[in-house]
Parts: structure tokens; C-alpha cells; sequence
């Protein structure tokens, strides 16, 4: 099958595709780059997107996903999404992209490789979507408490935030923290990405000693 209506559905019923979707959907000739398939949920989706509008797919995982559909739009590579000579290689036929959906190993640094490798193929104004951002859904007393979660998702928020911190003429960020959350970086200069810069808590000296004043006369 070219593309599967019912994924595609459960697709476009997600909060984290509502996100970004509106912004993506009557652009003709979309050039999309997929890490993470899974079940091939979103990839149906973008499928069906291009079969409206033209385009191109290229979706990266390292589970052999390439049995899901039989679309000549679609350019599946069954590889870990940090093999950057043979992914580049295939982005460079494709041309610049506009979007771009992490949604692989969610961990802070390797999503962090991720958006700086790929982030040179995307075109001006082009979105980078992130997803599992929000750890509200995994904190103590939720519905489905997970430490492991919890410490993934905050651990890449506060990344994302870092990465903001040192770019803040090159990208806009914004965050939505329905379910496991997302990410939506909206590409604002062709400059090359500045490294993560530590976010730090501005220290006064004045308000240090009027904080131990009032402790010590209230």
C-alpha cells in the first residue's frame, strides 16, 4: 500500500502532530526527513501528504520498517539515524528539507547530534519537531509514573532550552506539553548552530545580603 488510512488517522488525531501539522500541510513538493517509524503512524500520514501536495520521504530506523508501504515517494533506510555519511548522502539527492521529525532514542545528546547534523539540510523558515519534551506525564502521582521517562524527557527540554540560550537570533523554539509533549524549532538563519550554552542563575551580591538581613532581624 501506498500510505495506510487508519494509521494515518491515529496520526492526525495526536496532539504532537496538531502541533506542527497546520504549518506543513499546502506545502507542494515537501521534502520530509523521518527518524523513528515504529509503526509507521506518522509516515502513513506524510505519505498521504505528499500524494496530495508531491514530494518526498526519506524515514530512518534502525527496525527494518521497509515492508509498511510500497510508495515511490518513500526512501526507507534501515540504519541507526547517527550514520550521517550515508544519511547525508541521501538527503543531498533529496534537496533542502522542510521538516524534520525526531522521534527516535529519546535521550538529550543523541537528539542533540541529531538536530546539528541535519539541521544544515533545512530550508529557511523549515521545522525541526521534537518529540517526548514533557515530563508531566511520567511525574510522581500521573497515570503512568516512569523515572526513566521522567529524567529522558526533562533531560531534553533543558537541552533544548540550552541550545535556544546560545541561538537566539538563529531559531525560535516552542514547546507543547500535551501527552509525552514536542518540540517545534523554526529554522531562522542559515548561520551554523552555536554549541548548548549552560543555563545559570544570575548571582547579587545585594539581594544575597539582604536575604541573610531579613533572616536574621525578622
Amino acid at each position: 500500500m501506498i500510505y495506510d488510512e487508519k494509521k494515518s488517522l491515529f496520526a492526525f488525531s495526536q496532539p504532537r502532530i496538531k502541533f506542527f501539522y497546520n504549518e506543513i500541510k499546502n506545502i507542494k513538493d515537501i521534502k520530509i526527513l523521518e527518524l523513528g517509524v515504529a509503526e509507521g503512524h506518522s509516515t502513513s500520514l506524510f505519505l498521504k501528504l505528499i500524494e496530495q501536495n508531491g514530494g518526498k520521504l526519506i524515514s530512518v530506523d534502525i527496525k527494518d520498517s521497509s515492508h509498511l508501504f510500497e510508495n515511490h515517494n518513500w526512501k526507507f533506510i534501515h540504519s541507526s539515524d547517527h550514520n550521517f555519511e550515508n544519511i547525508n548522502k541521501e538527503i543531498q539527492k533529496l534537496g533542502q528539507l522542510d521538516l524534520i521529525l525526531i522521534d527516535s532514542f529519546h535521550e538529550a545528546m543523541h537528539v542533540k547530534k541529531n538536530l546539528y547534523n541535519y539541521y544544515q539540510f533545512l530550508k529557511l523558515n523549515g521545522l525541526v519537531v521534537i518529540d517526548d519534551i514533557s515530563w508531566l506525564s511520567y511525574s510522581k502521582f500521573s497515570t503512568k509514573p516512569s523515572s526513566g521517562n521522567f529524567d529522558a524527557n526533562i533531560n531534553t527540554f533543558n537541552k533544548l532550552l540550552e541550545i535556544k540560550l546560545n541561538n537566539k537570533n538563529n531559531l525560535s523554539v516552542e514547546f507543547c506539553f500535551e501527552g509525552s509533549g514536542s518540540a517545534k524549532i523554526i529554522k531562522k538563519s542559515f548561520e551554523k548552530l552555536n554549541e548548548p550554552k549552560k543555563i545559570k542563575k544570575p548571582f547579587y551580591w545585594k539581594n544575597f545580603l539582604l536575604m541573610i538581613y531579613r533572616k536574621i532581624f525578622k
